[in-house]
């Protein structure tokens, strides 16, 4: 039995919780799939999986064994770059993460610039509002906003991202326009619902500002936020990057200029700098050339 290519097989039925669709992956047989499992199991002297007829779930053995599969194609994927010649191209697939807006906004061209320079890699783009555990889900690499980083994972600051307030301009008319940020208070503020509890950071001449702002329109996407913000819904802070073109057309307009909004760090979050393939060094790399080459995400 090729005992690699068995913990290769398990890892991507444990990450793709389906036998069928770990054969497509892998471009094989189920039946293929099967047998691999099967005699991995037998040398290890346990069953690794649950099987149903709805789904699939790790034995504890399979709990235990699933992370050591990881290191071992880890270290295989290392002792292979190792010994390839340095100018080889980078190859494999790569799991990436990222918000849906950022996703769709930029790093989307980026992968597809990237998968240009080097033809032999595949990237799974997952688009997801949430905080992915990387090595449950068997993520690569996640591209995440925040200025509150887990101290568990490696990151390497990519650029930033800064903030705009903004509301349509009949909303304002309406309902008057802030003059301090104190005033969000008064006015419906329409925030991102997985942050829980909103609470707008701003500088004003150096000194830090923090207003409780809440609404009756919140969601977990950009777009939903400034469009209700377009509709005249109430009063948003988003990514400038995301805002400008609505700002530009004059359907939203900034408002409470003396004050700054916090900027957010972007940063490219991994799990380990061990055995780290090619493709995720690669990827870190290019990435870091595209933030740097491009001033919307760099500080002024």
């Amino acid at each position: 039995m090729d005992r690699l290519k068995a913990m290769r097989v398990f890892v991507e039925v444990a990450e793709r919780g389906s036998l069928s669709h770990a054969a497509d992956s892998l471009d094989m047989s189920r039946a293929m799939v099967s047998r691999y499992l099967a005699e991995l199991e037998e040398w290890a002297g346990a069953r690794l999986l649950h099987r149903t007829t709805r789904k699939l779930s790790l034995t504890s053995a399979g709990s235990e064994m699933l992370p050591r599969c990881r290191q071992m194609l880890a270290l295989e994927d290392e002792i292979q770059a190792a010994v390839t010649a340095p100018e080889a191209a980078p190859r494999g697939i790569l799991r990436l993460t990222c918000s849906v807006w950022l996703g769709q906004s930029y790093l989307a061209r980026a992968v597809a610039d990237y998968v240009k320079r080097y033809p032999a890699t595949a990237v799974d783009m997952q688009l997801l509002n949430r905080s992915v555990n990387l090595v449950e889900e068997g993520i690569d690499l996640a591209i995440r906003i925040t200025n509150d980083l887990d101290p568990n994972l490696i990151a390497r600051k990519l650029g930033l991202c800064r903030s705009v307030v903004c509301a349509s301009p009949g909303y304002l008319q309406q309902h008057g326009t802030p003059q301090r940020a104190e005033q969000l208070a008064l006015h419906n503020c329409l925030t991102y619902s997985y942050f829980g509890k909103s609470l707008w950071a701003f500088s004003r001449d150096g000194q830090p500002v923090s207003v409780p702002v809440g609404g009756n329109v919140s969601a977990n996407e950009t777009a939903a936020l400034l469009e209700a913000a377009r509709q005249g819904v109430g009063i948003t802070m988003q990514p400038l990057q995301a805002a400008a073109p609505l700002l530009d057309t004059g359907e939203l307009v900034a408002v409470l200029g003396d004050y700054q909004p916090r900027d957010m760090g972007i940063y490219a979050v991994y799990a380990s700098r061990r055995h780290m393939p090619a493709t995720l060094r690669t990827m870190l790399d290019f990435l870091a050339e595209s933030f740097a080459g491009d001033a919307m995400w760099q500080e002024s």
